[in-house]
């Protein structure tokens, strides 16, 4: 065998050409490059379709599948097309096939599928032998005309048949349906929308082809995604629009189910476009067992054919503003990019909304005026070949005697053509009538249906030569489209002029947070709590256990800073609506698992830190140690929390307020003693400072409060005992002295009062709010109490149960716009 070859003589190549690689490599890979751009994986701008799907389309249009014909095979269909039209591989066909029928998928599919096309949780289509598939009505709309020729066709891959460049559309598929791809060096992501706006914005563009993208958006407001959900910011959508590149942050719609038993549930009915539901729950459910997601109790998802329902139920206790902010940052959103690119004249480019727009009109006002002429070809044929029908029953006995006597049809014809001046076509059209054609009611109708295409011809001329008339018939077309397949948007868009917080997913409100004895914390709106005449009982305010009692209560908006202290001197931050909201009834939810905190430490003291500036806290503690600590250095406080005040001995924190530099310190004791003096007295010191002297206390006598007084012209001092008894004084009666005296009597303890459970600066207009320790609360406004002198006993303010006691007391300006 090498012996043959090597006697075979060289044959010197014909043409040689010496070419650089590196060019010959470029020039190649381009070759290929605009291969698969043009070939496979990008959209055309005038029906929208990858040649996968207008060949799957035109093999079901070729094979009669059409929406009111009975399903078929998939497999037949993949077949029919592979082997005429599209040699790529049965897999990616019917991948192409399954998708078009995916009414999650696709906001109108092409495709009606029967049997299992695969779901939300990206289950895979059942395969191609068991599904069966005809085309939707819709697609029909994009194949209609195509035999009138109204778009070139081209030969298949074998040259056997030809196969369509493009659809007719007799809708703008592109923006419709939306697209995606990805070919070499460059991908295309185009958004499904709203067919009825879609084609108005169309309509408009026609009549004001001067139009820009703000005015095409007050038809288009956005996509539209089958999946409907929320897209967040309008600034995005008309970026995208305008520049034909974008981001669309996408939103999942949800709702929460409140509970008095404080069971709240999230429910989830819709997810982004293209987000796999399976996957999305599979995520949360990670995050809440790696704790990344706290206060849910169950996840279940729920959904079925009638659509998506997944249900996050929260803790008893849990906040669900804090759940639902952590699904949002983690879960309930993704992005959407937005690249609008398609072939435009078979090559790739950007588009904005109004090219796109503009290149589908340019097309289906081809697509029509090509129709226009192949109909009027038709009309104008029709009325010649009448013309001769008319004239053949006028002088019927004539031409019956004629073709009688001809030896066969063609000399029949040539007679007709030389006696009557018939062309070739009328002379064979009459010599295949029958005679019954020849009588007068024939004629009539021959008549009627001459006129009829008369008038065709003169509607098809005009729309030729009238651009006016070939618009109005593309408008109107398409006004019967969005008629017949319009809906109503699913995607809403909501403003996004800023970026989203937890905070400002929350609402402003202001509430009532109550703390324990025993380290239960709630909060609750204060619309809950109506005001009532001083002396009442109040209303059940938190189910507090027997051995339990309220130590303190706050008044603050849900975005108020709130700093907690712990009686060990440390000190954590929240904002009011990290706090679980409960109902009256409810007993709270343990710190811990708001505060981190330690197991020997118990928050004693809250303090609204969101109106604090340039200013200071001021710590008291029971044996009356005072200190006074720049608000800088609370700045960045730790989740673990950091040093509040150094703690010694049996010493524990007992209250802390705010003051801005410039005023008075008032501190009282549980025995109903009271000492004013400047705080300059007080020396700003660190963090983990023990403090100074306050109140030179009596034997057996503690601190209860630390007040500011900052404005002692409208301010009263309010003073509250723990059975129920309290007064205001005019701060005047409580003279300045100088730091570590003993003070003067503030209110009589001793018999029905009882020793003194808070004081606080009241102003007449103030609400004050009034907890038990069994947990009652009562509402009332400030001036209802009486103004009397130091040293008295004054008036009942709450009236309590036997065995009760007042434990705390919060007060909210009138206005509601900060708190003590």
């Amino acid at each position: 065998m090498s012996s043959e070859i090597s006697d075979q003589p060289d044959i010197e190549a014909a043409d040689i050409e010496a070419v650089r690689i590196e060019e010959e490599m470029e020039q190649s890979y381009i070759d290929y490059a605009m291969s698969v751009i043009a070939g496979r994986a990008l959209p055309d701008v005038r029906d929208g379709l990858k040649p996968v799907h207008r060949r799957i389309l035109y093999a079901m249009h070729e094979m009669g599948v059409k929406s009111t014909s009975g399903h078929r095979k998939s497999s037949s269909i993949v077949g029919e097309t592979m082997g005429n039209y599209h040699p790529h591989g049965d897999s990616s066909i019917y991948d192409t096939l399954v998708r078009m029928a995916q009414d999650f998928a696709m906001r109108y599919p092409l495709v009606d599928g029967q049997g299992n096309f695969g779901s939300m949780d990206d289950d895979p289509a059942a395969a191609m032998r068991y599904t069966e598939a005809r085309m939707a009505s819709i697609a029909e709309e994009m194949l209609d005309d195509i035999d009138k020729d109204t778009v070139d066709f081209s030969s298949n891959y074998d040259d056997r048949l030809t196969e369509p460049d493009v659809l007719p559309a007799a809708f703008p598929n592109l923006l419709v349906n939306g697209a995606s791809g990805i070919a070499v060096g460059m991908s295309t992501k185009i958004p499904p929308h709203n067919l009825g706006e879609i084609i108005d914005a169309t309509i408009h563009l026609i009549d004001n082809p001067e139009a820009s993208v703000p005015d095409l958006m007050e038809y288009v407001k956005g996509p539209d995604f089958p999946t409907g959900a929320t897209i967040v910011g309008r600034d995005s959508i008309h970026k995208a629009y305008a520049e034909g590149r974008g981001r669309l942050r996408v939103r999942a719609d949800y709702e929460i189910e409140r509970s008095d038993r404080g069971s709240d549930k999230i429910i989830i009915t819709e997810i982004p476009y293209q987000k796999n539901k399976a996957r999305l729950v599979e995520r949360i459910a990670d995050d809440i067992k790696s704790g990344d997601i706290e206060g849910i109790s169950d996840l279940r998802d729920e959904s079925d054919r009638d659509g998506v329902r997944i249900v996050v139920e929260c803790k008893r206790g849990a906040n669900v503003d804090i759940v639902e902010n952590q699904l949002l940052d983690n879960h309930l959103e993704s992005t959407f990019g937005v690249i609008l690119l398609a072939l435009v004249d078979g090559q790739p480019q950007v588009l904005s909304l109004k090219e796109a727009l503009e290149e589908y009109i340019a097309h289906r006002k081809e697509v029509v005026r090509r129709r226009s002429e192949y109909e009027l070809d038709e009309a104008t044929h029709r009325s010649h070949i009448l013309e001769g029908r008319l004239q053949a029953v006028q002088n019927a006995d004539d031409i019956v005697e004629l073709i009688r006597s001809a030896e066969d049809r063609s000399d029949a014809k040539d007679a007709l053509r030389e006696t009557f001046d018939f062309s070739t076509d009328q002379a064979d059209h009459i010599v295949r009538m029958q005679l019954g054609s020849l009588t007068s009611m024939e004629a009539d109708e021959i008549r009627d249906e001459y006129e009829s295409v008369q008038q065709d011809i003169k509607r098809l001329s005009a729309i030729l030569e009238d651009e006016t008339e070939l618009n109005a018939v593309v408008k109107q077309e398409l006004r019967e489209t969005k008629s017949e397949y319009g809906d109503e948007r699913r995607t809403n868009i909501i403003d996004d002029h800023r970026d989203v917080t937890h905070e400002d997913l929350i609402p402003e409100e202001q509430s009532v947070i109550v703390l324990t004895e025993s380290g239960y914390v709630k909060r609750m709106s204060v619309d809950q709590f109506d005001d009532q005449r001083r002396g009442g009982k109040g209303i059940i305010g938190a189910d507090v256990k027997e051995d339990d009692r309220v130590a303190r209560v706050l008044c603050a908006s849900t975005h108020d800073r709130l700093l907690w202290f712990t009686d060990k001197g440390t000190v954590y931050s929240t904002k009011g609506y990290e706090v679980p909201e409960m109902g009256r009834t409810a007993r709270g939810t343990a710190a811990v698992n708001v505060l981190n905190l330690d197991e020997d430490e118990s928050p004693v003291a809250v303090v609204n830190a969101s109106d604090v500036d340039d200013e200071y806290l001021v710590t008291i503690t029971k044996q009356g140690y005072i200190k006074r600590t720049h608000v800088d250095e609370y700045e960045n406080i730790l989740s673990t929390g950091i040093i509040a005040a150094d703690i010694e001995n049996e010493d524990v924190l007992q209250d802390v307020t705010t003051t801005d530099g410039d005023d008075d310190l008032l501190i009282s004791s549980r025995n109903g003693m009271a000492i004013r003096f400047s705080e300059s007295d007080v020396r700003s010191m660190g963090r983990s400072a023990r403090g100074v002297k306050g109140i030179n206390l009596g034997e057996a006598d503690t601190a209860v409060c630390v007040s500011s007084i900052s404005d002692p012209d409208s301010t009263t001092l309010l003073t509250v005992t723990e059975n129920g008894y309290g007064k205001r004084t005019p701060l005047s009666e409580y003279r300045p002295q100088s730091r570590y005296g003993k003070g003067v009597v503030d209110i009589k303890t001793s018999g029905r009062n009882g020793p003194v459970a808070a004081v606080r600066p009241v102003e007449d207009d103030d609400h004050l709010f009034v907890y038990s320790a069994s947990g009652q609360i009562m509402r009332t406004r400030a001036a209802d109490i009486s103004r009397v002198g130091r040293n008295t006993k004054g008036v009942i303010v709450m009236e309590l149960e036997s065995g009760d006691s007042v434990a705390a007391i919060g007060t909210l300006c009138s206005d509601s716009c900060s708190t003590e």
